[in-house]
């Protein structure tokens, strides 16, 4: 008999919805927040209120799409932390009033384990759906977390490495705010990094025990390089631009790549993953591609549409604990901090 999960996703300030079939997509709708880009950064409280606005013409069109009718959903899984509290509580609360009305059952999902699970999503047009085998390391990057998780199964996870201040996503944001190129970061410099030299300039790297990581410093590092060189010439950074991003962009890669190998040699373990937000960047993919030849990696790189925050990844977690009996009580509640709401 066929199980079919409508996922809603409302982290932080994009609104979404999908279904899922017995691991096969059949939709995935997005709404995204461009409110937020003239203040550089997520403000809260207008992203709360714009998910109140999206989320249920997101919700009828991704029922639409699917070709299916409310009674048809098995299960609504939905996205209960970590995120901007004003936000998760938005999809908390219509998931719920969802499941009171119709008698559907809800499934709390924490969005991590769906950015590492994203890769377990069928596609039906494609004609061979590759799914990592386990036990895998998934780098999980993104502007609010960095962590090496070591994943057992669909319901197994343990964080081997984590970043001890700034994730990785924060810097790569940063170094655009530093250098005024605008908001998102992260894909601005990932384009101009491409048109530029990745070994004009260096940046330090930090020294950090075990697989642990840090980002403070290295950006640290570029702002003052840039106090420094502006004094000198006030047009550096235009003049410099492309070599700038493409210098920090790979400085950033090498903390990541090195952390990563060493937790594969300690683990034993060749089949490597990457999600989240940063997966995103082609820098990175580039480079884990590379290296996992070099190594003998059995290396997973997410389709581009599964690495922003989506409903799809939070429909798939939620199909694998629908199906290992799991259901979630209607008196859950939303929580913001990912230690409060472990891997």
């Amino acid at each position: 008999m066929s199980i079919t999960i409508l996922g809603i996703e409302s982290s932080c300030d994009d609104t979404s919805a999908a279904v899922i079939r017995d691991e096969f997509l059949l939709s995935n709708v997005m709404s995204n927040q461009d409110v937020h880009m003239k203040y550089g950064g997520v403000v809260p409280e207008l992203a709360s209120r714009a998910h109140q606005q999206n989320i249920l013409p997101v919700v009828d069109s991704a029922l639409k799409i699917a070709g299916v009718k409310i009674r048809d959903i098995d299960a609504i899984a939905f996205t209960r932390g970590p995120g901007l509290l004003g936000s998760l509580l938005v999809g908390t609360s219509f998931t719920k009033g969802l499941s009171i009305a119709t008698g559907i059952p809800v499934i709390d999902v924490n969005h991590l384990q769906g950015h590492i699970l994203s890769h377990f999503i069928k596609v039906p047009e494609k004609k061979v759906n590759t799914q990592p085998s386990f036990p895998f390391l998934s780098l999980l990057v993104s502007g609010g977390h960095t962590q090496i998780v070591r994943v057992e199964s669909y319901s197994s996870f343990t964080v081997i490495g984590e970043t001890i201040d700034d994730a990785v996503g924060e810097a790569f944001d940063k170094c655009a705010k530093i250098m005024g190129l605008g908001y998102p970061g992260g894909p601005v410099v990932d384009k101009l990094a491409k048109e530029g030299n990745k070994v004009a300039f260096k940046f330090s790297k930090p020294r950090v025990d075990g697989l642990n990581y840090s980002f403070s410093g290295v950006k640290t590092s570029l702002l003052y390089f840039l106090r420094e060189r502006i004094a000198e010439d006030p047009a550096f950074i235009d003049k410099n631009k492309t070599d700038l991003c493409a210098s920090f962009q790979s400085t950033l890669i090498d903390i990541l790549m090195d952390k990563l190998v060493k937790a594969s040699v300690m683990t034993g373990i060749n089949e490597i993953t990457i999600a989240g937000g940063v997966s995103a960047n082609s820098g990175l993919r580039e480079r884990i591609i590379s290296e996992g030849i070099e190594r003998g990696w059995r290396s997973h790189i997410p389709e581009l549409r599964f690495t922003t925050d989506n409903a799809a990844m939070i429909a798939i977690a939620g199909y694998y604990k629908y199906i290992s009996g799991y259901r979630s009580p209607l008196d859950i509640v939303p929580v913001s901090r990912s230690m409060d709401y472990l891997l």
